[in-house]
């Protein structure tokens, strides 16, 4: 039974790379990675969230759901998970593997808009898997701006990177929000690191590990 599971879990990992290769070619400045997330790299960023007990999670870019994965095994429950992916492919896929959860079609990058049918209800943190250092700083900026424009003040936004630097410049961070790196995922190829930002003045800050 164990070996059957290996073999299932190690045919589902290369459906996964080969849906991310196919994203990557159709779309490489919006997909930027060949592979998905590994699992230390998303329950690292599944606790950076704090575990919050209400709320909305939204995850941006959650591709085949790793990060999904590790959200519901941390005890959120599969309900309050809003999904928001931009490749069709990848929404029908997370559609079967997570029925309960709510898969968004459409742009991370225009949140006001995407999320506007969840207007008044309280998101507790956003997620992103979105290679951010293939955007412009500008659009980044936005990105993270309108993310604290919709949660309430103790909301976090977790986003992954595989450099050293933070994808949130320090002068955008600058009196604004508080910037937090974990230290490096070394399970995950290629090393990565994760970054937590809160709005500066809600909850302590913690340097950079």
């Amino acid at each position: 039974m164990q070996g059957q599971a290996l073999n299932k879990r190690r045919r589902r990992g290369l459906a996964d790379s080969a849906h991310f290769l196919k994203a990557l070619v159709g779309a490489p400045r919006l997909t930027g990675a060949v592979a998905p997330s590994g699992r230390a790299l998303a329950r690292a960023m599944a606790a950076a969230t704090g575990s919050p007990a209400q709320g909305l999670i939204v995850e941006l870019g959650p591709g085949t759901g790793p990060v999904t994965s590790a959200l519901i095994e941390a005890d959120v429950a599969p309900q309050r998970l809003v999904l928001v992916e931009y490749d069709p492919g990848f929404c029908r896929l997370l559609r079967m593997r997570f029925p309960q959860a709510t898969v968004v079609e459409g742009d991370a990058y225009d949140l006001p808009r995407t999320l506007a049918p969840f207007k008044g209800e309280p998101i507790a943190a956003i997620v992103s898997s979105l290679p951010l250092l293939n955007q412009p700083p500008p659009r980044r900026e936005k990105l993270i701006g309108d993310a604290f424009a919709l949660m309430g003040p103790s909301g976090a936004f977790v986003q992954f990177t595989y450099g050293l630097v933070s994808p949130i410049s320090r002068e955008v961070c600058a009196g604004r929000y508080t910037a937090t790196r974990s230290r490096p995922i070394l399970l995950n190829l290629p090393p990565a690191f994760v970054w937590t930002y809160r709005l500066a003045g809600e909850g302590p800050r913690v340097a950079a590990a």
